[in-house]
């Protein structure tokens, strides 16, 4: 591959859940984004032409354990004030675990489907 060149553009990520619209709604209120499509199965939201994030309904669901090998990825947000955003997060649905391994850098949460997610001011 010749630097400065890609294969592909990433477009979005998607997250397994059991309800994708309610999934939507918390993140709806975590980011500045939009609803760009919804159906049963399936919830887009962000904005058009940028990385946007989706949630699909997998029947039997289950969330994976924080901390344990079942997490395989998660999402990390930038915020302008960590204590802030922990308290609306947590007012919002989030939960945060005992466990905390990013002392004061980043604080480890839980979306209301149990996916591990890190808020950060830093970065």
């Amino acid at each position: 591959m010749i630097i400065g060149v890609s294969i592909a553009k990433l477009t979005c990520a998607v997250m397994d859940c059991a309800d994708p619209k309610a999934l939507a709604a918390f993140y709806l209120q975590l980011l500045d984004a939009e609803v760009l499509f919804e159906d049963d199965t399936y919830s887009f939201i962000g904005h058009r032409g940028q990385v946007n994030i989706a949630f699909q309904r997998v029947d039997g669901y289950q969330p994976p354990v924080w901390p344990g090998p079942g997490k395989q990825t998660h999402l990390d947000f930038r915020v302008p004030d960590l204590t802030e955003a922990e308290r609306a997060l947590l007012a919002l649905g989030a939960v945060k675990p005992d466990f905390q391994p990013g002392e004061d850098k980043w604080t480890v949460l839980l979306d209301p489907a149990g996916h591990p997610f890190c808020i950060t001011a830093s970065w």
